[in-house]
């Protein structure tokens, strides 16, 4: 596999400085020329910050649009969308649900309540939208960062948590999150001046505290990539230097590497625990890291993943394929 690397926010290159992933030949909001006879329509949920779609998303548009399906972007809380025209809803770039998340379960409520097709399957989406499915998944035997669990109004204090677990250093997070929004670090030092923050935290929404992991910052965060349950593809992630957080929006790069075959294993074993909720699943990312010997779950993405599409060669096909499948089977 090509070696690519995201030498700044959203700039995915190859070891020749070449951009990677892009179609530039296709304009925002447009969708290549085809037969509209008889072609069913795909709508690729996005958010209105992004109505023309993710460059992986415009991947995949064009990859559906050669298989002689109807796809277009439909921004998901856009009153104005008739979304019964459409065979399915694919869940792409919604990434601002985790602000609006009782906003977002109405609308998947009401696609699943008019018979449309929604993928990942509107279960999956509910069930992945709360960090709470990695207390089920580490119930089941998966390697997870450990993690303590403070529920909305629980008085328990931030250095009593870190004390209680022996963690010097921790990752504060809500458990409905996406991009690391509100996700920030304090320490026994640092701990008794964030409890105002953790307070004001803990009011809104159960929250997560769990020890630093070194080894993100020290060789990096893996996202592996599952397309129809088959391993696709994967990217190696890395914070910007003094900073913990390995996306794009803040300061992270992505390199295109292949983990060893222990850590696809291990990724794959994440998919078969979660059951139909991974294997069942249209597209799923597993995102962890290797601690010691062992690879780590960090996250387990099934609702609106960056995929990466465009570092691998044939992965939007491979998605499209999955979706054409998955239409006629109806």
């Amino acid at each position: 596999m090509e070696n690519c690397t995201a030498d700044a926010p959203g700039k995915l290159r190859d070891r020749a400085g070449a951009p990677v992933g892009r179609y530039h030949d296709i304009m925002p909001g447009s969708t290549p020329q085809r037969d509209q006879h008889d072609a069913p329509r795909v709508a690729l949920a996005t958010h209105a910050g992004l109505p023309s779609l993710a460059d992986d998303d415009r991947l995949l548009m064009a990859a559906l649009g050669a298989r002689k399906i109807d796809a277009s972007p439909a921004v998901w809380d856009d009153d104005r969308v008739d979304w019964g025209r459409f065979s399915c809803v694919v869940v792409r770039s919604c990434w601002d649900y985790h602000l609006r998340p009782d906003a977002f379960h109405r609308w998947i409520g009401r696609l699943e309540q008019a018979g449309v097709a929604v993928w990942n399957p509107p279960a999956t989406i509910r069930w992945n939208a709360d960090k709470s499915y990695l207390r089920d998944l580490a119930a089941r035997g998966v390697s997870a960062v450990p993690t303590a669990w403070v529920e909305q109004g629980d008085a328990t204090s931030l250095s009593d948590v870190l004390r209680t677990h022996g963690w010097d250093r921790a990752v504060v997070k809500p458990a409905v999150s996406a991009s690391a929004h509100e996700t920030w670090t304090t320490d026994r030092t640092q701990s008794a001046h964030d409890e105002s923050r953790f307070r004001a935290l803990t009011a809104r929404t159960r929250t997560l505290v769990q020890p630093f992991v070194e080894e993100v910052v020290e060789k990096g965060e893996w996202s592996l990539v599952f397309i129809d349950g088959a391993y696709s593809h994967a990217v190696l992630k890395r914070p910007r230097a003094g900073d913990f957080r390995v996306q794009e929006e803040h300061g992270g790069s992505a390199q295109v590497l292949e983990p060893s075959a222990e850590v696809i294993a291990s990724a794959r074993g994440v998919l078969t625990v979660a059951g139909p909720m991974g294997t069942g699943s249209l597209d799923a990312r597993v995102d962890g890291c290797v601690v010691g010997d062992a690879f780590v779950l960090m996250e387990l993405e099934l609702i609106e993943p960056t995929l990466y599409l465009g570092t691998s060669r044939g992965a939007a096909d491979r998605l499209a394929d999955a979706v054409l499948e998955r239409l006629r089977r109806g």
